[in-house]
């Protein structure tokens, strides 16, 4: 299922590829990046820019790739485009991180 999830992120795409980003608290803090990328698709998907969530949602998974809610929102965000098999892996992965071990 992990296959399945990376090859979601590839299609999406990671945010800022390429570009540079202005420095920002917390850097260095993979969860405190991630979080915030998530809130962003959170805001990016409020608005109906369901494209621009996703790669949001891809580059929190990429950041902490055990953070459900990176997954659980990229399902949502590809499911709004019409990805339905995308958002299936990406909830599912959501799921097994959920999971206790």
């Amino acid at each position: 299922m992990i296959g399945g999830a990376l090859i979601v992120l590839a299609m999406v795409g990671a945010p800022a590829c390429g570009r540079r980003t202005a420095a920002v608290p917390g850097a260095n803090d993979p969860q405190a990046r991630s979080q915030a990328l998530i809130e962003s698709g959170n805001q990016a998907f409020s608005a109906g820019n369901y494209g621009l969530a996703a790669r949001r949602y891809a580059g929190a998974a990429v950041i902490k790739q055990d953070d459900p809610g990176a997954y659980y929102g990229l399902g949502m965000a590809l499911s709004k485009l019409g990805r339905d098999e995308d958002a299936r892996a990406a909830y599912a992965r959501a799921r097994e991180l959920t999971r206790p071990r």
